[in-house]
């Protein structure tokens, strides 16, 4: 049988990754990372505001291009067999919420000469929080006027998504909102870009990204109403009919490769191209998700999903209950946690705990591996970017307690490692609570491929085996095999995503199993974690008197 191979494209915070996949058998024959060139690791930031985190729209043109370019250049060279005429198909997953505005023709608005240094006519990266206020005015109104638009995102809207940002840039900087002739996420820019769908009103807009940051659903119409968009803002309202009515699931395609894009990049003319979406969403796809699956895509944040072959009406704090979000016709769940990696990046590179060397993710791994649970006192909350799941407030921030003048950096760090773990673990209980059963967790990302520590972590707190999904790529492979389902069988693609799976997607055989004595220990650590959850979490009289001197109990009951 001739080899037939698909493209998948992963657009992740710091850079764009590239796989080429044979859909026969999963294996990804050659990969590419191209890291963003603008700003700090491929982010616009702001000294003075610490919420605003932007991206330059050039960099991911420019980024498929030298990724593709690579990565077929690579395949070449490794297997003299292979031919780009055998890659059937292209998918593409990108961050998200992250919109940008654009011009009539689709363009950006930073990419025109007037606003290219515009930080507000960039993309709003799905990790840009200026817009708390904005969100929180939107929950006001929803649940005075449509609380039906909530029970659908976790009761909740959030700073992270679609309108708060759009009503955000209206109110700080009207000219750019005026520019602008529609809003497209970054999910669905990239596939029209590529298949020649540019202008808004040709772009097939992904049901991942509309259903869970922009509140559409068809049970009232699709995008909220005008009526409801005017009471924010009347221009609010105008924009609705310049945005979408409706979206499509992962198994259609937003169209074909155009003759222009490939000849730059080397492809065949008329290449189907899937629907993009949510990195997440792929991500779960690539790692076999299926009912009683949760998988975590552990990076920079983290996103959870699961997926329901039942009705689910609402899941408090959940960010969102969508039908064919993940798998077409299935009701996707997302959830998440808006920092992981990003708080033990902060504390390796901003704190600097003893130097380069000593204050390496390496070394403080190996000397926190040497700890045992409870041993340090220490207790820590990961809110430093706020909390996306279950309390949905971004205004909230991070905290470490029970630290001495004999506290050391490895100490810190395994605290920290721990409280994303307490952080995972509410999630989990959330889901559990509300009927949604997790009978397996399979991980994926770099840091759970690479950091035994934290997946021992992660199995010893929640009393669950710690998966991990075969690839090292497994957003990239989920854009692969949405694109080896996208072209069809008729050319040589498959029928559905079943049966792409079985051959495309499994796990490693190393599972992190529960450790009964450290789990015992933890047990103690959650209960005090979730005082804390409460008490700075939820509003109304939580007791915290007795946190530190538990905390000490515990730290002097391992020690004994």
């Amino acid at each position: 049988m001739k080899k037939k191979y698909t493209i998948g494209l992963d657009y992740g915070t710091n850079s764009v990754r590239c796989v080429i996949v044979d859909i026969y058998n999963g294996i990804e024959i050659a990969t590419a990372v191209w890291n963003y060139e603008s700003g700090d690791k491929g982010i616009i930031l702001d000294q003075k505001d610490h919420n605003l985190a932007r991206q330059n729209p050039a960099d991911y043109i420019k980024g498929f291009m030298i990724s593709i370019t690579e990565v077929l250049k690579i395949a070449s060279q490794s297997i003299p067999e292979f031919s780009s005429s055998n890659i059937i198909g292209m998918g593409v997953d990108t961050t998200g919420s992250t919109p940008m505005p654009v011009d009539e023709s689709g363009v950006p608005l930073s990419m025109l000469t007037k606003f290219s240094t515009n930080p507000n006519a960039m993309a709003w990266l799905w990790k840009d929080h200026t817009a708390y206020a904005e969100a929180a005015e939107i929950t006001e109104l929803a649940k005075k006027e449509k609380p039906e638009y909530l029970d659908k995102c976790g009761g909740v809207y959030s700073s992270e998504w679609f309108f708060s940002k759009i009503l955000h840039c209206r109110r700080r900087d009207p000219e750019v909102f005026q520019a602008a002739f529609s809003w497209v996420e970054c999910c669905d820019f990239i596939p029209a870009l590529l298949t020649g769908n540019q202008k808004p009103e040709k772009i097939r807009r992904s049901r991942c990204a509309a259903g869970h940051k922009a509140m559409f659903n068809d049970d009232w119409g699709g995008l909220p109403s005008e009526e409801f968009l005017a009471k924010l803002d009347p221009e609010m309202a105008a924009l609705r009919s310049r945005l979408y009515d409706g979206t499509c699931q992962a198994d259609e395609i937003a169209g074909h490769l155009t003759d222009d894009w490939a000849k730059k990049l080397g492809l065949t003319t008329g290449l189907p191209v899937a629907i993009g979406a949510f990195d997440a969403h792929l991500g779960a796809i690539g790692s076999g998700i299926k009912p009683g699956t949760l998988v975590k895509i552990i990076g920079t944040s983290t996103c959870d999903i699961v997926i329901s072959d039942k009705p689910v009406e609402k899941v408090p704090g959940i960010c969102g209950i969508v039908k064919g979000s993940v798998l077409p016709d299935v009701i996707g769940l997302e959830a998440g946690q808006s920092a992981v990696g990003d708080i033990f990046n902060w504390f390796v590179e901003k704190i600097q705990p003893g130097g380069a060397k000593a204050g390496s993710h390496e070394e403080l791994t190996r000397k926190a591996a040497e700890l045992k649970p409870g041993e340090s006192g220490l207790l820590a909350l990961d809110w430093n970017n706020g909390n996306r799941t279950v309390l949905v407030d971004q205004r909230l921030t991070g905290l470490l307690i029970g630290q001495t003048l004999h506290t050391r950096p490895e100490e810190i760090y395994r605290a920290l490692i721990e409280s994303t773990a307490f952080g995972a673990l509410v999630i989990i209980n959330r889901f559990e609570e509300n009927g949604i059963a997790i009978n397996e967790v399979v991980n994926c990302g770099g840091i759970s491929e690479k950091n035994e520590l934290i997946m021992q972590i992660y199995a010893d707190i929640t009393n669950r085996e710690m998966k991990i999904s075969h690839s090292a790529q497994t957003c990239a492979l989920g854009s692969a095999v949405a694109a080896a389902v996208a072209a069809g069988t008729e050319n040589g693609g498959y029928e559905d995503f079943a049966a792409a799976q079985s051959n495309m997607c499994c796990t490693r055989k190393k599972v992190f199993k529960p450790i009964a004595e450290h789990h015992a220990i933890y047990s103690k650590l959650f209960r005090l974690y979730m005082q804390l959850h409460d008490g700075f979490g939820l509003a109304g009289k939580v007791d915290l008197y007795n946190v530190m001197k538990d905390l000490l109990a515990v730290k002097e009951e391992v020690k004994r």
